[in-house]
């Protein structure tokens, strides 16, 4: 190899490489934005949706040349629900007819200043146990706080139609709504209650018990907006071996991962909460429950 030659191979090899690393560079961010330089994803998203010279129009969109990636999603459903109301009576239902009534095909709870509640009572379903199961129910809640029990035990030591066990809690002033909740579960003092997830939050929960921040949902705040206030919203509530979550209106609030084997629940009763404290009015219809075990 002449002198030439050898001055001139470094600097060709530095150029090669660079140009190689540049080249690389590109081709990764266009393969991971999907979007050519200056164009946002979902511009690039819309183009590919649409077809071009020679791409037939029935191709799903999100295929292309990248092969089903992202296929399609539609609206959740209920499909495989069945209705646990029947929209005129409370067959199947059990609680104190001194709170609990049907109006307007709508199950109804409420207080008033000559029926006042002494100790959290609830609505319960007679027609078996939750294990693993869905249930999507729309309620309306006019004050005060209110929740859906599930996998949860009677005391009959205590009164009747007194329940405890896991809560899809909900209250008028956001406090609480979305947390998964304990009722006369795992307090520190005695049996009183504990929150497992707060609003926001995915937990693990373990022997001792205690409480392990798996990860974030959102801000704690924030999330309260998915909640309409005076109006109707749906609570859909997910359990699956010791996996909780809590949607509301669609919005992911909170997931306990219970492990804590002395006080998990793997199977129980389904009920409506009747909250202590002033005069109030909650509200419950579409009750759709999908059993999986």
């Amino acid at each position: 190899m002449t002198s030439l030659a050898k001055g001139l191979r470094a600097p060709w090899i530095v150029f090669t490489a660079a140009a190689a690393f540049s080249l690389l560079v590109r081709s990764s961010a266009t393969a991971t934005s999907g979007a050519p330089r200056g164009q946002s994803a979902s511009t690039a998203a819309q183009s590919a949706a649409t077809p071009g010279p020679g791409q037939p129009a029935s191709q799903p969109a999100g295929q292309g040349r990248g092969g089903g990636l992202f296929p399609p999603t539609d609206p959740d459903d209920a499909e495989g629900f069945v209705p646990l109301f029947d929209g005129k009576t409370l067959s199947g239902w059990d609680g104190d007819p001194t709170f609990w009534r049907v109006e307007n095909g709508i199950i109804v709870g409420e207080t008033t200043p000559e029926k006042v509640v002494k100790v959290n009572n609830f609505l319960i379903w007679r027609g078996g146990t939750v294990k693993d199961f869905e249930l999507k129910v729309e309620f309306r809640l006019g004050g005060t706080n209110s929740g859906i029990q599930y996998r949860s035990v009677e005391l009959p030591d205590i009164g009747r139609w007194i329940l405890k066990g896991y809560q899809a809690d909900m209250d008028f002033g956001e406090a609480f709504v979305g947390n998964v909740h304990d009722e006369r579960g795992r307090s520190p003092v005695g049996e009183g209650h504990v929150v497992l997830s707060r609003r926001g939050q995915v937990t693990r929960i373990v022997g001792g018990p205690k409480y392990k921040l798996v990860g974030t949902i959102g801000d704690s705040t924030a999330l309260r907006g998915a909640m309409n206030v005076n109006g109707w919203n749906q609570y859909h509530i997910i359990a699956r071996g010791p996996v909780l979550m809590h949607l509301i209106n669609g919005q992911l609030m909170a997931v306990a991962i219970d492990e804590d084997t002395k006080n998990a629940k793997a199977e129980g009763l389904l009920g409506f909460q009747m909250h202590v404290g002033p005069p109030f009015k909650v509200e419950f219809r579409n009750i759709l429950y999908r059993k999986v075990s």
